[in-house]
C-alpha cells in the first residue's frame, strides 16, 4: 500500500506534458493524460537506492518476503477490482467498456465495466497501467541481485535487460494511449490483478531463480543471448516507434517512403517497414526479448521459462483477437490488407 501510495504522489506531483489521448468510443471527445511516468521511474529506483545505501531499508528483503507480498498485491487487486465494479453503477452513469458491459455480472467484473474510471484527474486504468508493477518489478529484481552471495554476470545481465525493457515503456509512455487496454478494454480484475500482480511477481521469475540457481554461462553463450536480446529490441522499438511515428503525423511518414493501405473508413495501415515484413513484428521482438531472459537462466529447471511460455500463448491470442476486431473493423479492406502483409508473426514463416 506504500508503495502504491509513493507512485500516487509521482504521479500527481512530478511536472510532465500534458496529451490528449484517443477519441473516446462514439465520441470525439479526449482525455487528458501527464506524461511524468519516466520521471517517476528514475525517481523511484534513485529513491530505494539511496534508501538501501543509507540502510534505512534493505532491498534483499525484497527476495526475503517475496510470498507475503504477491499475497497483499492479490488482496489489493480484488479489493480494487471490487471498488471499480460497484462505483461503475452510480448515478452518473460513466462510460463503459463494451467488453465488459455484456450482463453477465462474474464476466464484466472480470473485464471490467467502465473504460476510465476516474478520481477528478487522476486516472486508475492509466496509473495502474505502467507505474506500480512495472517499477515494482525492477525493485524485486534488484532484491534477488542483493541476495545473491556474488553477483553473477547472468543476475546483471538479467537486471540491465529488465530496467531497460521497464525504462522503455515509461520514456515512450505516450505510445500506451493508443493500446487496446487503454482505448478499449474497461478496468476491472483482469487489468487490476495484471497490472499489480502478475507482473512484478511472474516477470520477475528469473532474478529470483539466479539468486539460489546461478546459471554459470559461458562468455560465448553471453554474448549470443545478448546478441538476441539486442535483437528483439530493434525489433519491437522500431516497430512501435514507426507506427507511433505513423498515427502522429502520417503525412511526414509518407513523404519519407512509408507506404499504406487506405481503407473505406478512412484509416491507412502500414504496409512497408517493420509492418510490411508481419502484421505483428513487433509481438516476435517483444517475445525474444523475453526469451533472452530466460536463456540467462540455463536448463537447470523449467520454472523460468514460464515467462516466455505464458507470453507466447499471450501473444498469439492477442494477435487473433487483434485480427477478430480489425476484419469487423475494416470489412473487406483486411483481407485485401492480409493479402499485401500475409505474415502475422515471422517474414516468410508464419
Amino acid at each position: 500500500l506504500g508503495w502504491l501510495l509513493f507512485q500516487a504522489l509521482l504521479y500527481v506531483a512530478l511536472p510532465g506534458d500534458r496529451v490528449q489521448g484517443a477519441p473516446l468510443p462514439g465520441s470525439t471527445k479526449r482525455l487528458e493524460y501527464v506524461l511524468n511516468g519516466h520521471a517517476a521511474f528514475w525517481c523511484s529506483v534513485v529513491a530505494v537506492a539511496f534508501a538501501d545505501h543509507y540502510r534505512l531499508i534493505d532491498i534483499s528483503t525484497l527476495y526475503d518476503d517475496f510470498v507475503p507480498l504477491a499475497v497483499a498485491s492479490c488482496i489489493l487487486s480484488l479489493l480494487l477490482s471490487i471498488a471499480l465494479y460497484v462505483a461503475s453503477f452510480r448515478k452518473t452513469k460513466p462510460l463503459l467498456a463494451k467488453p465488459g458491459n455484456t450482463g453477465i455480472a462474474v464476466y464484466d467484473f472480470f473485464m471490467g465495466r467502465e473504460l476510465n474510471p476516474r478520481i477528478h484527474n487522476f486516472d486508475l486504468k492509466y496509473f495502474c497501467e505502467l507505474r506500480p508493477g512495472l517499477i515494482g518489478w525492477v525493485c524485486l529484481n534488484l532484491g534477488a541481485l542483493a541476495k545473491q552471495s556474488e553477483v553473477s554476470p547472468s543476475m546483471l545481465l538479467v537486471n540491465v535487460f529488465q530496467l531497460q525493457y521497464v525504462w522503455d515503456a515509461l520514456y515512450f509512455e505516450r505510445s500506451i494511449l493508443t493500446t487496446m487496454d487503454i482505448t478499449t478494454d474497461g478496468f476491472g480484475f483482469m487489468l487490476a490483478f495484471g497490472d499489480l500482480s502478475w507482473v512484478p511477481f511472474t516477470y520477475s521469475l528469473q532474478a529470483r531463480y539466479l539468486a539460489s540457481y546461478d546459471s554459470q554461462l559461458s562468455t560465448l553463450a553471453l554474448v549470443l543471448i545478448t546478441l538476441l536480446h539486442v535483437t528483439g529490441y530493434v525489433v519491437f522499438r522500431g516497430a512501435n516507434s514507426q507506427k507511433d511515428k505513423f498515427r502522429r503525423d502520417p503525412q511526414t511518414a509518407i513523404d519519407k517512403g512509408t507506404t499504406y493501405l487506405q481503407t473505406k473508413r478512412g484509416t491507412k495501415l502500414i504496409t512497408s517497414g517493420f509492418w510490411g515484413a508481419a502484421r505483428k513484428v513487433n509481438y516476435t521482438g517483444d517475445w525474444l526479448m523475453g526469451l533472452s531472459w530466460c536463456l540467462l537462466c540455463g536448463f537447470g529447471s523449467p520454472v523460468p521459462y514460464f515467462y516466455a511460455t505464458y507470453f507466447l500463448v499471450l501473444l498469439v491470442h492477442r494477435a487473433l483477437r487483434d485480427d477478430h476486431a480489425c476484419a469487423e473493423k475494416y470489412g473487406n479492406d483486411w483481407p485485401r490488407y492480409k493479402e499485401t502483409v500475409p505474415c502475422l508473426f515471422v517474414p516468410g514463416v508464419v
